[in-house]
């Protein structure tokens, strides 16, 4: 999978010849990262829905996917700006820049992106030692869930990423990474764009062994699939709710997310062979 994009590059105006010390992390999935390698005391600030780890909950907010409060954030003099290149707005971006903010993009596109970024984040904020042992650990146990999962039978998978409208996930996206992981054979994987709008009778003509869905409220209350018992995932009660922030999160929590899509799986298998 092509993973070119600034994910893992720091922007131009990075490099600092000291750790940095006053952090505004403008995702939940970097404050969570900065937290994982010991540098959670040094943000001073974090946008919406930045929950985990429970200390963070307690960050001031300079914004959301509405947009940053650029003056707030310029009251509060960071010397490391953590941003995010596909949830921040392009503008916004720009004109912390052009202030003269040091900024590092983190976008991990790949699981594998996500320990690569840990170890830049340590090296920018003088948590080396830390980050490489947490960066290490993660590429371990993601290498011994696709070993694991390398000879298992492949199930025949929806993804129900969004229920209105029905929304789901193909071959570039986050969530097919860990499909792969598990062994899973993703229906839609060949759609031409990576989130695509579908109709029930697109999933019909599918016809899934298992239907994977977030255990977001609106998500599962929005569909009820008892309505299409043709479908083997319905047939079968092979219908599975997960949790949206291990699976949809770039941290180290996403292995947890990948476990619990993989013992899904199994679940699924064991019921083929009954």
């Amino acid at each position: 999978m092509l993973a070119l994009s600034l994910s893992c590059i720091a922007l131009p105006n990075t490099v600092n010849a000291e750790p940095a010390k006053r952090i505004v992390a403008l995702s939940p999935h970097a404050v969570e990262m900065l937290y994982a390698i010991g540098a959670g005391d040094q943000i001073i600030a974090a946008t919406d829905y930045a929950d985990y780890p429970q200390a963070a909950t307690k960050l001031p907010r300079v914004g959301g996917y509405y947009g940053v409060q650029i003056e707030r954030i310029m009251e509060l003099h960071p010397d490391l700006i953590v941003v995010w290149d596909s949830g921040n707005k392009a503008e916004d971006i720009h004109q912390l820049k052009s202030l003269g903010f040091t900024l590092y993009s983190s976008s991990p596109k790949t699981l594998e992106s996500v320990a690569n970024e840990l170890e830049e984040l340590g090296a920018l904020t003088g948590h080396n030692a830390q980050a490489k042992e947490v960066a290490a650990d993660y590429r371990k146990q993601l290498q011994n869930l696709r070993d694991e999962n390398a000879v298992k039978s492949r199930p025949k998978v929806f993804y129900q990423l969004w229920s209105t409208p029905l929304m789901t996930v193909s071959k570039n996206s986050w969530i097919q990474q860990i499909i792969d992981v598990c062994h899973g054979e993703n229906v839609f994987y060949s759609a031409a764009s990576d989130y695509p709008q579908v109709s029930i009778e697109n999933v019909l003509l599918t016809m899934p062994e298992v239907i994977l869905r977030s255990e977001e409220e609106g998500n599962i209350q929005g569909m009820d699939w008892s309505q299409w018992g043709e479908i083997p995932a319905v047939k079968n009660q092979q219908i599975y709710q997960l949790n949206a922030d291990l699976l949809h999160r770039a941290t180290p929590r996403a292995l947890l997310g990948v476990n619990a899509l993989c013992e899904t799986l199994d679940n699924a298998r064991g019921h083929e062979k009954q």
